[in-house]
């Protein structure tokens, strides 16, 4: 009875924030995107999707044939369309399903994002969005990551998406996911929520890799909740042309101890406007964060924003937001803050925009490189903030990136 009247008072709330504009990004009208399909067909194998299938996941960092992945699962539109898991400690499965299987889910189910934050998080709670659901169990050290792909594949859809993954006391989890587009989609909307909750001493590593195509808008909402001693790693890469992407994923370090990192890498090309961000609020004494931030502007926007919020004696924290135009057009906007509310803590950021150092150019010519190859090397190691476990076929992808980007009028 009291889940009942709790769903009902997060319906109304959805109902009064329908038209509520978000804090930052460019407004998009949801009255112009309809929704997805959510009666795809399922397969048991990630292998039995057809080849452009395949080849969208696997420009998306997912692997096929799912070799070297403790779980895979694949939503297309708004049908879950795989879903499984293949070691012991985890289990992958739809949100949907895991609320039939577990009452206490209950606990988790919008309690970190609320659907009132803006018009985004309404609809998706409004259309009761399906996503994946990733638990690894108690003390499991699960070495493989487990494997997400959130396609478009209808043209003018939004897909609206919620995610929730618990990460057990004493568990460890890598989670990749891939982001991307059917060939033929130029124009949809992609809506995700997702919850994440760190239980004590517990790990999170999530690698998310955006690929859409240029006409698509993006709009994720993330809050990661964490306990005494956990660690969370979160990765952010996005390097293909896209209309818009807002994203501000907020950890909320409630536990002693904690600890997180955000890594950011993205290319914003003709067209493109990205507002990137990362949040962090260091309520737990003694809990350290890092953000890092590698844009590159080749024609269009890139704001960077970063936040750490010190409320408890002995947090540390950093921030470093630096970006790289280049050719005409670019614009590179860099918004670090710190807010400190004890006297007993440690924060500092930096912030840098610019183009690369003609004597960097030079110096590597002078050794028998090309001008194209030099910026090419100094651009790989800008971009390279310590990203670990990217699947091959990824990182041609990146490279493909940079050769694509216009680089010239450094």
């Amino acid at each position: 009875m009291q889940a009942e009247t709790d769903h009902r008072e997060l319906r109304r709330k959805a109902e009064e924030a329908k038209d509520k504009k978000a804090a930052f990004g460019e407004d998009i009208d949801l009255e112009k995107f309809k929704e997805g399909s959510k009666d795809l067909e399922k397969v048991k194998a990630l292998s039995e999707l057809g080849d452009e299938e395949k080849q969208t996941l696997l420009n998306a960092g997912v692997v096929p044939s799912e070799e070297g992945r403790s779980g895979s699962f694949v939503l297309m539109d708004e049908s879950v369309v795989h879903s499984s898991s293949k070691v012991q400690g985890v289990e992958v499965m739809p949100v949907s399903e895991a609320l039939k299987k577990y009452s206490w889910m209950k606990d988790y189910y919008w309690k970190a994002v609320s659907p009132e934050a803006d018009k985004y998080t309404a609809r998706t709670f409004m259309e009761e969005a399906d996503g994946y659901f990733i638990r690894a169990l108690p003390g499991a050290k699960v070495k493989a990551p487990v494997q997400t792909c959130l396609m478009l594949k209808g043209k003018g859809v939004a897909q609206t998406v919620h995610n929730i993954v618990i990460v057990e006391e004493g568990a460890e989890l890598d989670v990749v996911t891939g982001c991307s587009t059917s060939k033929g989609v130029e124009r949809a909307l992609h809506l995700g929520i997702s919850e994440f909750y760190i239980k004590r001493n517990a790990s999170l590593t999530f690698t998310m890799v955006h690929n859409w195509s240029e006409q698509i808008g993006v709009r994720p909402r993330t809050v990661i909740v964490q306990e005494e001693g956990s660690t969370f790693i979160n990765n952010y890469v996005a390097l293909r042309p896209v209309k818009t992407i807002q994203t501000y994923p907020t950890a909320r370090m409630e536990g002693r101890n904690c600890f997180s990192r955000f890594n950011s890498v993205a290319i914003a090309h003709k067209g493109s406007e990205l507002d990137l961000g990362s949040r962090a609020i260091l309520s737990g004494e003694g809990s350290r964060c890092e953000m890092i931030s590698r844009t590159i502007a080749s024609g269009g926007k890139v704001i960077a924003r970063g936040q750490m919020i010190g409320k408890a004696k002995g947090v540390k924290g950093h921030l470093e937001c630096r970006g790289l135009i280049f050719g005409e057009g670019g614009v590179q906007v860099a918004i670090p803050e710190l807010e400190a509310y004890v006297p007993d803590l440690e924060m500092t950021h930096e912030a840098a925009v610019g183009k690369i150092a003609q004597d960097q150019v030079e110096y590597l010519m002078a050794r028998g490189l090309s001008e194209d190859e030099a910026v090419g090397i100094i651009v790989r190691g800008f971009l390279e903030v310590g990203i670990r476990g990217l699947p091959e076929n990824l990182k041609k992808e990146i490279d493909k990136a940079i050769e694509h980007t216009d680089m010239k009028s450094m």
